[in-house]
């Protein structure tokens, strides 16, 4: 302990001297940046204008990397700083990284100019789509290869060729940060100096670990510069809890004012390892792996990695499968920047795009490999990379989606096909018009599509997309979780044998009088949270059923939380629910339960819009909750549904009888006035009874015809109805 907390003090020591030497004079200074800009300008590498270094760069000079960490952290900035550096932001833009990197006190240069003309474009950079920066979060990993002097390089030219991964942060996306990282040599794990480890710090610290063959992991702090920081105190508790023996390893970084980027740059060019060649590699084989694909309006793009071979345009390739038959011929290759470069060829190594006419989206899956049509008879004697079982896209839950207008489906399910090669982590299952359940829409409802999401975040994001590229405004059905139903022996329902069934689509929950028992999906939840908020914690994990509930201090300021708890509970509104009682400053992760199931008494909840079901409304919850949440629900309906030329009745029932009730008034002419003055005068009353009857049958004919209109609001209030 004591060797651990002096180093921590060697790391202070370092870190305080960082932050005391004084600038020089803001004139002299300006002109000695001038004239050194001006000498090293004729120095700088990128790969902008060096291109023609590419092919020259041996296989031993590739080092391949990617930033990870919990949401939030800093990944996208910090990579986008690191493009600036390597040039492949233009030459201006690198002779100011450069600059800032010779100048370890940058972040105290009154010229703030300087840095803040360039930090709101180069942060962004990676960030392609609009929801990614609407939300300022990353839902798509992106990748750039650059060019980067350093001394560890073997080959002749003295440069490395660096092909980098900025993966996102988020818990929805985990499986697209394990596919990232089985594709590289080396990350770096990034931790907030103000926050330090967070949920999401263990889940890929435990991805990058758990890999076959797990990447060199480098541990960064980002943000040192803000007023809250606590660089010193983070980095002895990762030290602790990672298992790190030296504190003083840890790399001190900051985005905004270009701190140490690059000093992470050349740990990775030391530290990680070139990638392995293929055991069978003879240099002639092509073998071309897909990392990720996307779509715009040339067709379907695939970034792969060159595992061995050369490939070129006009080369006529293959997908190596089972059945290979259809031969493409190569249309473009080239590099990204992240934007695209074209460079004709990528050779063995190399990480770039291709464009060869693929037309099917499921094609393009992470993972698949590309071969030369020529060898498609010699796949066999060849070894064919594949990705784990593990890796390949699985969903977390389904959910029905529906577009608003009724005759839009074939709309829908086009734009669908696309961003399915964007977002590998959506499952498509497309249903007939014959279709049971949710997907069939009811009343209320036109044809939908099944649909599996990594998480409600990605759900949000998808809707999003969806009326961003392709101006579809659908809605998004509540989770389906699976369920799984034993029923026993019973007249009543003539089941002689007793079996297990499970059920996602509530359409087909047992009926009431029927004999059955309940067993419920449970997750290991991971909650790190303040310690003041500690009690708030509890209070919510108790709420929502959770059991053998587990705490342990990571330091006196943060406390790590395990619990067991339902699935469906998690999946809905817990995460909101975790922000809210910690003022946004807790965090959640989950993993797989021993035993996956548990027991449970719940009931379905069924709500009715004036008498007609409206199943994709329907939920489960427990026993306990049902009259409580069921009222929730109906007040939130009662709110965001539009009023009618009709009465809508809003009910929920459970167990086989009406426990939550509302009325939504139904617009209302006055028949006994016209233009503004009475068609009515005065007389016997009976005149106006009469005009108002009429108005009154006129009413309950529209009430029984009418249909309600529902917009994703209704969805949500099932989603969030525990608030």
């Amino acid at each position: 302990m004591f060797r651990v907390i002096s180093r921590g003090l060697f790391f202070k020591v370092r870190y305080d001297n960082f932050h005391k030497s004084k600038p020089a004079p803001l004139i002299k200074r300006k002109l000695s940046v001038k004239k050194e800009l001006k000498e090293e300008s004729q120095h700088f590498v990128s790969i902008l204008n060096n291109q023609d270094l590419i092919s020259k760069i041996p296989f031993e000079d590739i080092r391949n990397f990617c930033f990870i960490a919990h949401v939030d952290h800093g990944k996208s900035s910090l990579a986008s700083r690191v493009l600036e550096l390597t040039g492949n932001q233009g030459q201006e833009a690198q002779q100011i990284a450069n600059e800032s990197a010779h100048k370890r006190n940058n972040f105290e240069m009154s010229n703030d100019t300087l840095v803040m003309n360039h930090q709101k474009e180069k942060i962004e950079l990676l960030d392609t789509l609009s929801v990614e920066i609407e939300r300022g979060i990353t839902v798509k990993a992106s990748a750039a290869t650059m060019l980067y002097p350093h001394p560890s390089a073997v080959g002749p030219e003295g440069v490395l060729l660096l092909n980098m991964v900025d993966t996102p942060g988020h818990v929805d996306f985990g499986r697209e940060v394990s596919r990232s990282l089985s594709f590289v040599q080396g990350a770096v794990l990034l931790l907030d100096a103000c926050q330090g480890i967070q949920a999401q710090t263990w889940s890929v610290y435990d991805k990058a670990k758990a890999l076959a063959n797990p990447p060199k992991l480098l541990v960064a702090l980002t943000k040192v510069d803000l007023d809250a920081a606590r660089p010193i105190h983070v980095a002895l508790n990762v030290s602790e809890w990672l298992g790190i023996e030296d504190p003083d390893s840890i790399l001190t970084t900051s985005a905004r004012n270009r701190i140490g980027v690059a000093e992470v740059l050349d740990a990775v060019c030391r530290e990680v390892p070139s990638p392995k060649a293929l055991e069978d590699d003879n240099g002639v084989f092509l073998r071309a792996q897909v990392v990720d694909s996307w779509y715009d309006a040339r067709g379907v793009n695939c970034l792969v990695q060159i595992m061995s071979g050369t490939l070129k345009e006009n080369d006529r390739i293959s997908i190596a499968n089972d059945n290979v038959q259809q031969s493409f011929s190569v249309q473009e290759v080239g590099i990204m920047l992240p934007r695209s470069l074209r460079t004709a060829s990528l050779m063995h190594g190399h990480m770039g795009y291709v464009r060869f006419g693929l037309k099917d989206p499921r094609q393009a899956q992470p993972g698949t490999v590309l071969i030369y049509s020529a060898d498609s008879s010699n796949v066999s004697n060849f070894i064919i990379p594949k990705l784990p079982q593990s890796l390949q896209s699985k969903s977390v839950f389904y959910a029905s989606v529906h577009p608003m207008d009724g005759d839009g489906f074939e709309e829908l399910c086009q734009a669908v096909d696309k961003l399915v090669l964007n977002d590998v982590g959506l499952e498509v299952v497309k249903t007939s018009g014959g279709a049971i359940g949710s997907e069939r829409g009811g009343p209320f409802l036109g044809p939908g599509l099944k649909i599996g999401f990594q998480g409600l975040l990605h759900a949000e994001v998808f809707r999003q997309r969806l009326l961003d590229e392709f101006d579809i405004d659908a809605i998004v059905t509540p989770p389906k979780v699976p369920y799984h139903i034993t029923y026993f022996p019973s007249k009543s329902n003539k089941v002689k044998e007793q079996y297990t069934e499970i059920i996602e689509d509530l359409s087909s929950w047992p009926k009431v009088g029927t004999r059955f028992k309940i067993e419920e999906p449970v997750v290991e939840a991971c909650i790190m949270a303040p310690q003041a908020y500690a009690g708030n914690v509890m209070e919510l994990i108790k709420r929502k059923r959770g059991t053998k509930l587990k705490t342990n201090p990571i330091d006196e300021e943060i406390w790590l939380f395990t619990a067991q708890m339902p699935w469906g509970d998690i999946i809905t509104d817990f995460h909101d629910e975790l922000k809210n009682v910690t003022a946004g400053m807790g965090s959640l992760d989950t993993s797989d339960a021993d035993p996956p199931t548990q027991e449970a008494d719940l009931w379905k909840v069924d709500i009715t819009l004036n008498g007609d079901v409206v199943e994709p409304l329907a939920f489960v919850c427990h026993k306990d909750a049902a009259l409580f949440e069921a009222r929730i629900v109906c007040k939130k309906l009662h709110e965001v549904l539009p009023r009618q030329q009709f009465v809508t009745v809003i009910q929920a029932t459970a167990g086989g009888k009406i426990v939550a009730s509302e009325r939504i008034k139904a617009y209302r002419k006055d028949v006994l006035t016209t233009g503004g003055s009475k068609a009515v005068g005065g007389g016997d009353i009976t005149r106006k009874k009469k005009l108002l009857e009429k108005q009154k049958r006129g009413k309950k004919r529209q009430q029984s015809g009418g249909k309600v209109t529902l917009s994703q609001a209704a969805f949500n209030s099932v989603i969030s109805r525990s608030s």
